[in-house]
């Protein structure tokens, strides 16, 4: 078991399913966590069930698409812990609709907040990064192969993959950077989906079975920790085998 005792996880879109799993996973291990969401009062009530003292869990409000949403947040970081190990990118913006009856603001929107909501928040998380830190960026299986009815979630969603390529790049060998690729998780996101198509998708799936947030948070948690000291630059697939690739 990976021991984060004194360490500090920078969280965003902390009060969605998977999210709530990796801030509970990193919490059990030991860490302090900053957790940022849209939803203000849903966060920090979470935050609440998580450390009830406030002693070890600090939730705020940030816009993923706003650049100094970003700025206010790690600010917190900066002052209530001093420095930062472990940044997750997990706010996103998950719609149904397709290219021809997009306008420009809908575009617009998927992508700010998909994208450059993952760059606003890793930029400014450069300067406090301890020695050693890791950068996760939650992606998608929709970023590999397309998604009907969702090109404005799986353009950004590929962007953020090869983001995260280039960001480890630049900033190893201080920092690690890799993503997770989640495919058909059981989340309320994808729920709708499974209404309509849940059986020919499980069909599909190697494993039969939709996976859990407790498997994607495990699997970042491995990618934050020193058993992936080696690891920099990677996307880890957690689909069940639906899309396989190397």
């Amino acid at each position: 078991m990976f021991d984060f005792a004194g360490k500090t996880l920078f969280l965003t879109g902390a009060n969605g399913g998977i999210s709530r799993a990796v801030a509970q996973t990193f919490f059990d291990l030991g860490a302090n966590c900053v957790l940022t969401d849209l939803d203000a009062a849903g966060v920090e009530a979470f935050a609440r069930t998580l450390d009830p003292s406030g002693a070890r869990v600090l939730a705020t409000r940030q816009d993923a698409a706003d650049p100094q949403d970003a700025d206010r947040a790690l600010a917190l970081v900066k002052e209530r812990f001093g420095v930062l190990d472990f940044l997750v990118t997990s706010a996103g913006l998950y719609r149904a609709r397709q290219v021809a009856e997009m306008d420009d603001a809908y575009w617009r929107q998927g992508i700010a907040v998909n994208l450059d909501g993952v760059f606003y928040t890793c930029r400014r998380a450069i300067p406090l990064f301890a020695e050693g830190a890791a950068i996760v960026n939650l992606a998608s299986m929709a970023g590999h192969r397309g998604s009907f009815a969702h090109a404005d979630y799986s353009a950004a969603k590929g962007a953020v993959l090869s983001f995260s390529r280039s960001l480890a790049i630049e900033l190893a060998p201080r920092v690690r950077v890799n993503a997770v690729s989640p495919g058909l998780i059981d989340t309320p996101m994808v729920r709708g989906l499974m209404d309509a198509k849940g059986a020919a998708l499980l069909e599909q799936t190697p494993m039969k079975r939709l996976g859990t947030v407790e498997e994607i948070a495990r699997v970042v948690a491995f990618l934050c920790s020193d058993w992936a000291s080696f690891v920099t630059g990677e996307t880890v697939h957690v689909n069940g085998g639906l899309y396989i690739a190397s």
